[in-house]
């Protein structure tokens, strides 16, 4: 019987990365509820602290979702007061987007929880092993980026 592919599944490095991705979302998710949001939520409150007035193109494009999921995401976060939106001063089509107060609150709140993850994942390395995961991952993702198609 011959294999049906080429490159056996071992070798097929985005396997392992989509997994630990998974689990990542599967330890944030339910970290995160006690706060009211979701992990998509979450970083984008997030990128917004930092980057507050941020287009939605800008901000999806930075927590690495489409622009329809931003906007759904930027929808739900608005219906629950944790953002508000506005016309950008010169680009009346263009909304900037920035955190209530409430919004602040949650991400406190959020921040918390998630970072008990990170550091529970971070603590599973060494410093070294933990900086060399971090540059193969950038590796890996510029060579991706490199061959994607336009």
């Amino acid at each position: 019987m011959h294999a049906v592919t080429s490159m056996p599944a071992e070798e097929r490095l985005g396997s392992y990365i989509k997994r630990a991705e998974q689990a990542l979302m599967g330890a944030k998710n339910p970290a995160l509820k006690p706060s009211g949001v979701t992990v998509p939520q979450y970083a984008a409150l997030f990128v917004l602290q930092d980057s507050p007035g941020i287009s939605a193109a800008a901000l999806a494009r930075r927590c690495g979702v489409t622009p329809p999921t931003m906007n759904t995401v930027l929808a739900n976060l608005k219906d629950l007061g944790l953002i508000e939106r506005t016309p950008h001063t010169w680009h009346k089509n263009i909304l900037e987007t920035r955190l209530t107060e409430a919004g602040e609150k949650t991400l406190r709140d959020a921040d918390k929880r998630a970072v008990r993850v990170e550091r529970a994942l971070a603590d599973e390395f060494t410093a070294a092993e933990r900086k060399t995961l971090a540059e193969l991952l950038e590796r890996a993702t510029a060579r991706l980026e490199a061959t994607r198609p336009e």
